[in-house]
């Protein structure tokens, strides 16, 4: 294998999640500061419109006719040009909305393009890819830092996230990772001249040959605490910023630093744990996290909120990493690309959209036109994913009994 392999595809695993960060984690409290407090829920909520929309494209386009490096580009350069026009809507917050939309329509794709050209260009998948994914959590975290302590010397008496800093940041890094793209090892489409259905791309040709009991419940888990997962992307910036830390996004950021450092860690926790436990403690933390956050608010206790944040490397890696891994090692070769693309959907498409409408309608009822929540609405509001993620921890608890001994020990 060509040494400089490696670090070119780091380098675009950096520059993928610097993208998506530059934006995600600022947009609720830039809308908040521009008239639409009430509204900040709908980007959490087109976008796993995107993702459920995104294997679909992947399935019926990319994955059979044209080289990944190059739909990666275009897609890319195409969504660069619409984020650059985005902030100009914000007058008009339905088109606002429908702007955001079609980025996350150009750039939800390109999280499963990544991967499959990650996974081509490497020759032991285990160890090499997440030496080149963890450059993505890097990425992330770099745009929350290049937000607060870079971004904070173009404002006057504004934070940088209530500016349209971030969506040009966005942009502008779009642009690199576009052109970069085309630079990148070709990489032919992987199931060019093969007969598609509807069900093989959404993965329910795979479920067939997964389902038993406790895979069931395995995907329902994933799919419920997907929900609350919504409320933490959505409003913990919000919350973050309402506490008082002068930097939120470089704060929110700690919650990626955590997940590297969580992220290599797990081989050693595989071993001593196993999966169920390890699923477990992901979500015991959702439960700790949230319970941070809603008895920080009343004093604004600042460990609180940290350790809250931080939690989010556990959260993370101990359930979706994991998850991911369980759905790998329970499928075939045949299968395994349909498996973790239906995991993506129920997850990431289908769990964070209902997890989004939910979170903002709660958030909206609390909010009942005022500017912001109080410490005491802010308790009730974290108490309610708190409950819902114990309640998940719990039937999760009592109902699944896959032990995958081969995960063990590895």
């Amino acid at each position: 294998m060509n040494k400089t392999i490696l670090p070119r595809l780091s380098t675009m695993m950096f520059l993928q999640f610097f993208v998506w960060g530059a934006w995600y984690v600022t947009i609720g409290n830039y809308m908040g500061a521009h008239g639409m407090a009430d509204l900040t829920h709908w980007p959490y909520t087109v976008n796993p419109i995107a993702a459920i929309i995104a294997p679909f494209f992947l399935g019926m386009i990319a994955d059979r006719y044209f080289a990944t490096e190059r739909v990666l580009g275009v897609l890319h350069l195409l969504g660069a040009a619409i984020m650059f026009y985005v902030p100009q809507t914000t007058s008009n917050s339905t088109l606002f909305i429908v702007m955001l939309l079609a980025y996350n329509l150009c750039y939800m794709p390109t999280l499963g393009l990544t991967n499959s050209l990650a996974f081509h260009n490497i020759q032991d998948q285990e160890r090499q890819f997440p030496i080149v994914r963890v450059f993505g959590t890097i990425g992330w975290i770099a745009a929350g830092l290049f937000i607060s302590y870079v971004l904070v010397y173009f404002v006057a008496d504004s934070l940088p996230d209530t500016t349209p800093l971030p969506m040009y940041t966005t942009a502008f890094s779009s642009v690199i990772l576009g052109l970069y793209s085309f630079s990148l090892p070709h990489t032919p489409p992987p199931a060019k001249g093969e007969k598609t259905s509807i069900r093989s791309i959404l993965g329910i040709d795979a479920y067939h040959y997964l389902k038993s009991k406790s895979f069931i419940v395995f995907l329902v888990s994933s799919f419920l605490i997907s929900i609350p997962l919504a409320a933490y992307y959505n409003f913990a910036p919000i919350f973050v910023n309402y506490t008082g830390f002068e930097r939120p996004a470089a704060t929110m950021s700690l919650g990626q630093v955590s997940e590297v450092v969580f992220m290599l860690l797990m081989p050693l926790f595989f071993v001593r744990l196993g999966v169920k436990k390890m699923l477990l403690l992901g979500m015991g933390a959702w439960v700790l996290r949230y319970a941070f956050f809603a008895f920080s608010a009343p004093e604004s206790i600042f460990w609180m909120v940290i350790t809250g944040v931080i939690l989010h490397g556990i959260c993370y890696d101990f359930f979706f990493v994991t998850g991911q891994v369980y759905v790998d090692k329970k499928s075939t070769a045949k299968i395994r690309g349909q498996a973790q693309g239906f995991l993506v959907f129920i997850t990431y498409g289908v769990g964070m959209l209902i997890g989004a409408q939910i979170a903002g309608e709660v958030y909206n009822n609390f909010l009942s036109g005022a500017k912001a929540l109080t410490s005491a609405q802010w308790k009730s509001f974290w108490l309610i994913p708190c409950a819902f993620a114990g309640l998940i921890m719990l039937f999760f608890g009592l109902l699944f009994k896959d032990k995958v001994e081969d995960l063990k020990q590895e």
